[in-house]
């Protein structure tokens, strides 16, 4: 059994070696006249990657490209095949391995010129793992972190343009998960929840396509919450900033009661008693009369007519006597 697995290993071996013989004749006759005899293994291994590579087989090159880094660690050939492992990891969709290689490059090569490049890397591999605002953001917050180190680090880059106009995309999605949040607070009457949410918003993604949209819940927010002061500032940022939006037309016409007012409780009423001779007639009011606990002592008419209670006594008091 011995035998046979190691026969098994050196035809492997012979395999593997004649692969990568023949991507280096695929690369050209020069291809590694140049090197010396270690750098020529190099470079049939790195030819080799290179070549699945372009065949579109990203899992075998990123192997390859690995092997090199594996086998001639001090090799020039070994830091570029570090980035080219970590970048065949990325073509594959195995960002998890491909943020990996980029981190373990800029760990120990964190001065190399294309340790830009890495950093797009690792950025691009968090972007590309965003999920719908329905799910967490985690990914999201790294992939703000990750583009935002890189145009920090290297501002004047092609790679730093390019991450500040995902940025902006990234920053406009985590403002819709705040939104989402909000509206689902405020569908289900928790107006302290969803205010603080739509304040995020307008605190810190104000520069993202929601911030209209957070101005006008906030003025519902503090409407429902009844601090009608609070909720004029909120549409008068909304006029002032976004002045010929639907969203400041719903606003404004919610500050100036254009719309119809929720419904109100219906008052309490009670029955009218019926009048009797000789007693004293109740004026019609919302409260239950007082139940008398003596007898009262007989009213004389007035030569003028009927008393109407302006000149003195309490709301409810007796209005005149029936004839």
């Amino acid at each position: 059994m011995r035998t046979l697995s190691t026969r098994a290993s050196a035809l492997i071996l012979v395999a593997l070696a004649g692969v990568g013989l023949s991507a280096c004749a695929r690369g050209g006759a020069g291809a590694g006249r140049d090197l010396p005899y270690v750098a020529r293994d190099v470079g049939t291994l790195y030819s080799a990657a290179k070549s699945r590579l372009d065949r579109h087989q990203y899992k075998v090159a990123a192997a390859l490209f690995d092997e090199v880094e594996r086998q001639h660690p001090y090799s020039v050939w070994a830091r570029r095949a570090q980035l080219m492992g970590a970048f065949s990891y990325y073509l594959d969709a195995d960002y998890t391995k491909a943020i990996a290689g980029a981190q373990r490059f800029l760990s120990v090569h964190p001065g190399n010129r294309d340790a830009p490049y890495a950093y797009y890397l690792i950025a691009l591999s968090y972007y590309e793992q965003i999920s719908d605002v329905t799910r967490d953001q985690k990914i999201t917050m790294q992939a703000m972190d990750a583009l935002g180190e890189l145009s920090r680090r290297y501002p004047n880059t092609s790679y730093a343009a390019d991450a500040r106009l995902k940025l902006d995309l990234v920053r406009d999605h985590l403002a819709g998960k705040e939104m989402e949040i909000g509206r689902f607070y405020q569908q289900r009457g928790q107006w302290l929840a969803a205010s603080m949410r739509f304040r995020s918003v307008v605190d810190q993604y104000q520069t993202t396509t929601h911030a209209p949209e957070a101005l006008m819940r906030l003025t519902e927010t503090y409407l429902a919450l009844g601090v009608p002061g609070e909720a004029k500032k909120s549409a008068a940022v909304l006029g002032a900033n976004y002045p010929g939006t639907d969203w400041y037309k719903r606003a404004y016409d919610l500050i100036n009661d254009k719309t119809p007012p929720p419904p109100k409780p219906i008052p309490v009423t009670y029955a009218k008693p019926k009048p009797l001779t000789g007693e004293v007639k109740l004026e019609d009011t919302d409260e239950p009369p007082a139940q008398p606990t003596t007898t009262p002592p007989p009213v004389t008419p007035s030569p003028v007519g009927p008393t109407t209670g302006a000149t003195g006594g309490s709301p409810g008091a007796p209005g005149g006597v029936p004839n």
